[in-house]
């Protein structure tokens, strides 16, 4: 059965540059500028509100892998680094090779992936006219398509959730992690133009979910 291990990096819109009612709808519920800026920073977290700046889908038989990720107006040429290669691109071209790649896998797995990456991937497809190639978010509770490993992990629910570097330690994985990165500093890298950045920041993320795949296989899985 072949196997695909993906995760997505977001950005929020710019605030200032949306239209005045969609401004204040997202701020209707909001009391004070303190809690204005605090809803500011998470409109990556929402697909109506953000984009997708980075996806990486990582074969998990052959250990190789892409990562598609915006520039903005930067030319990055394409790289291989440690078997992943790095194509950058628009978000609806992102999507567009997505959907291509994802249906030639039996099984995908993710972390949190049904809480988050799938659904968020599903509705920017919907925004941007991308047309799916398969459904990322088939029965919860048959993990013969997707295998959503905070599910697995948490025994769906039975357990407090914990991040992915959270598991790893805990594991003692040799998962690497890009030095001074975390995924609440993907929008500040963005402005920065720090794009390469992100997307091996994604990679990392998708070669840890990997790790920690295998070894719930070998050890937890009945």
């Amino acid at each position: 059965m072949s196997k695909v291990v993906f995760d997505i990096e977001t950005i929020g819109a710019d605030f200032d540059a949306m239209p005045d009612e969609a401004q204040k709808y997202i701020l209707k519920t909001s009391e004070d500028e303190k809690k204005n800026e605090s809803i500011k920073e998470k409109l990556g977290l929402w697909p109506l509100t953000g984009e997708i700046a980075a996806i990486c889908l990582l074969n998990y038989d052959t250990n190789k892998g892409r990562v598609y990720f915006q520039v903005g107006d930067k030319k990055i040429e394409p790289l291989i680094e440690n078997g992943i290669e790095y194509l950058a691109m628009g978000e609806k071209e992102i999507l567009e090779k997505f959907w291509q790649e994802i249906r030639n896998y039996d099984q995908f797995i993710t972390f949190n992936g049904r809480g988050f990456d799938c659904p968020y991937i599903m509705l920017r497809s919907g925004i941007l006219k991308v047309r799916p190639s398969r459904n990322l978010m088939p029965y919860r509770y048959k993990d013969d398509e997707h295998i959503d490993l905070l599910d697995q992990l948490t025994f769906y629910g039975a357990f407090r959730r914990f991040s992915l570097d959270f598991y790893c330690r805990m594991f003692k994985l040799d998962a690497a992690k890009l030095e001074g990165m975390s995924g609440d500093k993907v929008q500040e890298y963005f402005k920065k133009g720090k794009y390469l950045e992100i997307a091996r920041y994604c990679a990392m993320d998708v070669i840890a979910t990997a790790e920690l795949f295998e070894r719930w296989v070998k050890y937890i899985r009945i």
